[in-house]
């Protein structure tokens, strides 16, 4: 398939795209801990585990809504949410309801 020059310059633009998606996705979710004036050694403290484990999360790409709620409690968010707007409706999904740890 790679063969196809176009193909293969097609990929390698996707392959560009994905990897700005996931800076810009790191980015956020430091931006929020330095919001709360949190290292990424504090952050994990206040999560129970290593610094090694908050890196990771701010770099995955993709994880489960009650990792992304816990990350936001540690770093002091109050009521977690995500909104998205459906045919003009906004609906709102209160990230609270996944979370692991309860006491944060």
């Amino acid at each position: 398939m790679l063969a196809d020059p176009e193909r293969a310059a097609r990929v390698a633009e996707l392959e560009v795209e994905a990897e700005e998606m996931d800076r810009l996705y790191a980015e956020n979710l430091a931006m929020i801990r330095r919001a709360g004036d949190l290292t990424q050694v504090q952050l994990a403290q206040k999560l129970g585990v290593g610094q090694a484990v908050v890196s990771r999360v701010e770099r995955h790409h993709d994880m489960l809504l009650s990792t992304l709620a816990d990350y936001l409690h540690a770093t002091g968010a109050e009521h977690p949410r995500i909104v998205v707007t459906l045919n003009g409706t906004e609906v709102e999904l209160n990230l609270d309801q996944f979370r692991k740890a309860q006491s944060a």
